[in-house]
């Protein structure tokens, strides 16, 4: 993509505010299952996320004191406001679960209507509900009228692409008193295929006057301009693209708002990253499921580096102890 500098937006230079809340700036985390922890959050606020969404966690109140539930609702010691994406359909189940995260210390309560998982769906929840208007608005009732805090709104364009109804869906949403609304721009049938749809995010934009955050192949700054100047958007989130990449966010705040272009991270900056990433994981999740969860989020760092080869990943993909697998990595980086 050939690089323009423009001036700064002014969508870009208003403030963001999610109810009482004021972001420091317009850059959102996804709430991405088995990968926004609170390890990957820290790491993405440290290089510029302004608001990094938790998880998904089940509304069902059974699975509250189950042990992915607990680390996933963990905050402990984040900077930052805290932000607990909760799923379900029932509404009072999904009013219960939020008044449950505000006790636990959520400032923001999230509602996913936008996963396309095939088991969120099968029990109609995600983004299986924008089928349903009524539904819609009697959870989002439930939701906001149960909490003090502000609550917020992850949806898709809608079910297919025969029924697209992102704009009802968004109305919706502001008469009962949603926060603000983040928009994927596919729909549920695409799951993360094909281009996303950034003209029927712009449709939203222009249909309600509540905060609009766009989402959805946002995988650079020149990307990033190019979105928000498409979609009008009031910020922007960013998902998949943040996956050994949290320095992306910094890049796209100098460039949209200083009209900066900073040099991509240099081989000592992407190691620093990764063996801090590494730190963190192994003391919020142990030893042993520590350098589980590092393997993915390993193979997304070295993504960006050429003289990582297959034999080497599946060496350190071998590695029980973070000590194999942090000498490993040092190796790869040092030989």
């Amino acid at each position: 993509m050939k690089i323009r500098i423009k001036q700064p937006s002014n969508l870009w230079l208003r403030i963001m505010q999610i109810g009482p809340y004021l972001l420091p700036n317009k850059l959102i985390l996804a709430p991405m299952a088995g990968i926004s922890d609170r390890p990957f959050r820290s790491i993405c606020k440290e290089f510029g996320a302004g608001l990094a969404v938790s998880e998904m966690m089940a509304s069902n109140p059974a699975l509250r004191e189950n042990k992915k539930t607990l680390l996933r609702a963990d905050h402990d010691g984040e900077t930052g406001l805290c932000s607990t994406q909760i799923v379900g359909t029932d509404p009072k189940v999904m009013a219960d679960a939020a008044m449950h995260n505000v006790q636990r210390g959520a400032q923001i309560i999230d509602i996913n209507m936008g996963c396309p998982a095939k088991k969120v769906c099968a029990v109609a929840a995600g983004s299986a509900l924008m089928r349903d208007a009524d539904l819609v608005k009697r959870i989002l009732d439930a939701v906001v009228t149960s909490v003090e805090v502000p609550v917020t709104l992850k949806i898709r364009t809608g079910w297919d692409t025969q029924n697209r109804n992102a704009v009802e869906i968004a109305k919706i949403a502001e008469s009962s008193g949603i926060a603000a609304l983040t928009v994927h721009g596919r729909t549920r049938a695409c799951k993360f295929e094909g281009q996303a749809e950034y003209d029927t995010i712009r449709q939203v934009k222009q249909s309600v006057n509540i905060p609009v955050i766009a989402n959805g192949d946002i995988d650079s700054a020149e990307k990033a301009q190019f979105v928000l100047d498409m979609t009008g958007a009031d910020a922007l989130m960013v998902g998949r693209a943040a996956q050994g990449n949290p320095w992306l966010f910094k890049e796209i705040q100098e460039f949209i708002s200083e009209r900066k272009i900073i040099q991509k991270p240099t081989v000592a900056e992407i190691y620093s990253t990764l063996m801090t990433h590494l730190e963190k994981l192994y003391s919020f999740y142990g030893n042993v499921t520590g350098v589980k969860i590092a393997r993915k989020h390993i193979s997304w760092y070295f993504k960006h580096l050429d003289f990582i080869n297959q034999d080497l990943k599946q060496t350190i993909n071998q590695a029980t102890q973070p000590i194999q697998q942090t000498l490993l990595i040092q190796s790869a980086f040092t030989s």
